[in-house]
């Protein structure tokens, strides 16, 4: 290669119009004109001055040489007549070129006009934008699960408390009204025992006008429907008393984190039916529930945060059944993977094809503004996720939606955990 001068290099073919020349020496765009041996035939002053800022001999420091052998090899195998616009990076230096080649006729023999500009520092800015926005949508996800798991541990002593204050409150009363009927139901059978004993005794040494005076009592008072039916009052009495005492255990089970702080091998089924008890109240009026339930084993897990994936899901049916439908509970043994699941499915409109990807993303729900938080489903997939589990949604064959939670029968020995 020639002697620069003034940072110029007239190699063996110049451009031979001196405006051209005059035009491209005053860009600020490094120009190189390169026959197909890859031989430099100019070079502007803007080439000598970009070679400059990663010159690696000391002697030439001006040489546009290093700046060819960043353009990608693919540029020197296009057509004569292709264009091409891309980047070039040097791993030594972290220099970034934007090459665009154009096609270019060196002593007639097509060669290459390639134009170089340095675009390092808006790259660098555009890279250091990109590693601060996925900073900021990490930092935004962690927020956000933060923010999940705050208002599940909110929420559930909320309900603890809640629980606390009913069991507080209705169990003494329940207890010795439970109590009193049972001494009612006894202190009533004896005396419908000695009544019928008198009426035996004394029948036959009565005149008939007592008799008849009698007769009309019992028939006033209906004394023989009111035998038969008062035992038939206190048992309904006791069972629903017992009722109350089964909603408000179940409650007390559901509610109590601190309680099932440890994982516990437990009846998954027992986990549903007393969630079941404390929705019923919503699901009642809308839905018939069906259970096709299988034998299970034992299942270990965190039975108060798998009792809130339960109620989430089941008010999930509940709500997309509308007027009046059907739930279906299903469970079943994968023996093979050591798993189990749970499925619920309900007899709505299904879930639409688009919103099936984004179910379990925080806050998205499809309930109108001010019904709807959209983290019931976002909760309980960390939930399950956290047991080594997972949940799958589906629209059924029979319509509704299905959702099903599978889980692992044992979990994994944690070193230092407080597995049982």
């Amino acid at each position: 290669m020639p002697e620069p001068s003034n940072g110029r290099f007239w190699l063996p073919s110049p451009p031979s119009n001196p405006e051209l020349v005059a035009f491209l020496e005053m860009i600020e765009e490094a120009v190189l004109l390169v026959d197909p041996e890859r031989d430099i035939h100019y070079a502007n002053p803007a080439a000598g001055e970009l070679a400059h800022r990663f010159a690696t001999d000391p002697d030439d420091p001006d040489n546009p040489m290093p700046l060819l052998a960043l353009v990608p090899d693919e540029v020197f195998s296009l057509a004569a007549d292709e264009r091409w616009a891309g980047e070039a990076r040097d791993a030594d230096t972290a220099l970034v070129l934007a090459v665009r080649r154009y096609p270019w006729i060196i002593d007639g023999v097509a060669g290459h006009l390639l134009l170089l500009r340095d675009v390092t520092e808006s790259r660098h800015r555009q890279d250091e934008l990109r590693r601060r926005h996925t900073e900021l949508q990490q930092t935004y996800a962690r927020l956000a699960g933060a923010q999940e798991q705050l208002l599940q541990s909110e929420k559930m002593a909320s309900i603890g408390q809640l629980a606390a204050g009913i069991a507080h409150e209705i169990n003494n009363p329940i207890g010795y009204v439970h109590s009193n009927l049972v001494s009612l139901r006894d202190y009533t059978s004896g005396l419908l025992e000695l009544i019928g004993a008198y009426e035996h005794a004394l029948a036959p040494k009565l005149d008939e006008a007592t008799l008849a005076t009698i007769a009309g009592v019992r028939a006033r008072i209906d004394f023989d429907f009111v035998s038969t039916d008062l035992p038939e009052l206190i048992n309904e009495s006791r069972e629903g008393l017992e009722r109350v005492r089964r909603i408000v255990q179940d409650l007390k089970d559901f509610s109590h984190a601190g309680r099932d702080a440890g994982w516990r091998r437990v009846d998954i089924h027992k986990g549903l039916e007393s969630t079941l008890n404390i929705v019923w109240n919503d699901l009642k009026y809308r839905a018939r529930v069906e259970r096709h339930l299988s034998a299970l084993p034992l299942v270990e897990c965190h039975p108060s945060e798998i009792n809130q994936v339960f109620m989430n899901l089941l008010l999930n049916a509940s709500h997309a059944i509308g007027e009046r439908g059907t739930i279906v509970l299903a469970s079943g043994h994968d023996e093979a993977q050591d798993e189990v699941w749970i499925s619920i499915r309900d007899s709505g409109p299904g879930i639409a094809a688009e919103v099936l990807p984004r179910i379990f993303d925080p806050f998205f729900t499809t309930k109108p503004v001010g019904t709807g938080t959209g983290l019931g489903l976002s909760i309980s997939y960390g939930i399950v996720k956290k047991h080594g589990g997972r949940i799958d949604v589906s629209n059924g064959a029979e319509g509704g939606a299905v959702f099903t939670v599978v889980l692992p029968v044992h979990q994994p020995v944690r070193v230092g955990s407080d597995n049982t």
